[in-house]
């Protein structure tokens, strides 16, 4: 029997947990689900990610209002995902800000991945008629953009740690609560997806990055919050693990000349035991195997998945 395709089978509701993980650091956890999280300035908020639409975004919002009532005035979008951007009217921030390269593929593929993720993740688009269109940043930054919070809160500063997940990842760090916002360049027991990655880079340089802010508490793009140096750094090398293992599994396929079903089904097989009851594992593996298969061709800049491409995909590896 063929597995339902992604995640349109997965319909049930996930446990949404807020957690205050300091003097105005907020984090929304959902059993798998994106996360979500917010960062007070004296007299302002930062928000991090947007959600899929605005009536997801509203429901985020509803919670964090009943610990503060400051207006937002930065939205900051970790990359360029449809489930992470769709939901920013909702914020009504003064401005969003991103990567120069997340506002790059955002105009050369934004509508093509709002389609393939509301394909994939039908779930997280609740009322898809309440996105007004694409979410475009009007502040976009290369390097590190700095905010200084007020009072004695410190400053919040976005990074950008290298290719990664896509190739425009940026996190955000508070050095002096030592709490980073690790958007889905980390997963903390969740799988991760890979279908717009650059998988050397992303496991070698930018997660080396990532471990040498000696964060405290990293928020990723799903699971739980990782608290405390060792499980921190946990988290870091089980993300490392699996890009290493799929780059490993499917480099040794492609040496070989076997196919690209041979190479799914050899990194099906050695990543399950670990990871394989983990959030979107089986959704995810087809994609990610592709595209890594697409790099070992010499395919540097990731190819534009669109909900056609999307099903042929998954027939030929999970069907």
């Amino acid at each position: 029997m063929s597995k339902a395709f992604a995640s349109s089978a997965d319909l049930g509701e996930k446990k949404e947990t807020l957690e205050v993980l300091a003097d105005g650091v907020y984090a929304l956890t959902a059993e798998g689900d994106p996360n979500i999280g917010a960062i007070e300035g004296e007299d302002f908020l930062v928000a991090f990610e947007a959600r899929a639409t605005p009536v997801a975004a509203a429901d985020w919002l509803k919670k964090l209002r009943e610990h503060t009532q400051k207006p937002i005035k930065y939205l900051v979008l970790s990359h360029y995902h449809a489930v992470r951007v769709l939901g920013a009217a909702a914020f009504e921030a003064e401005s969003i800000i991103a990567h120069e390269k997340t506002q790059f593929l955002i105009n050369e593929r934004g509508k093509e991945d709002w389609d393939s993720e509301f394909g994939r993740m039908p779930r997280l688009f609740r009322e898809p008629e309440s996105i007004p269109g694409l979410t475009h940043p009007d502040i976009v930054f290369n390097d590190r953009l700095e905010i200084d919070l007020g009072g004695d809160r410190g400053n919040l500063i976005l990074e950008y740690c290298g290719r990664g997940h896509t190739a425009g990842d940026i996190v955000a760090w508070l050095p002096k609560q030592k709490i980073l916002f690790a958007g889905d360049l980390v997963e903390a027991e969740a799988a991760l997806y890979t279908g717009d990655a650059f998988h050397k880079d992303w496991s070698t340089g930018t997660l080396d990055k990532v471990k040498a802010y000696g964060a405290e508490a990293v928020i990723g793009g799903r699971g739980a919050v990782a608290r405390g140096r060792e499980n921190v750094d946990a988290a870091i090398e089980q993300t490392r693990e699996f890009l290493s293992v799929m780059i490993d599994k499917v480099g040794t396929v492609h040496k070989a000349g076997g196919t690209l079903k041979e190479a799914f089904e050899a990194t099906h097989e050695a990543l399950a035991p670990k990871f394989g009851t983990w959030p979107i594992f089986e959704h995810c593996l087809p994609f990610n195997v592709q595209r890594l298969w697409d790099e070992f061709d010499g395919h540097d800049w990731p190819r534009i998945w669109t909900a056609e491409r999307d099903r042929e995909v998954w027939d030929k590896l999970q069907g």
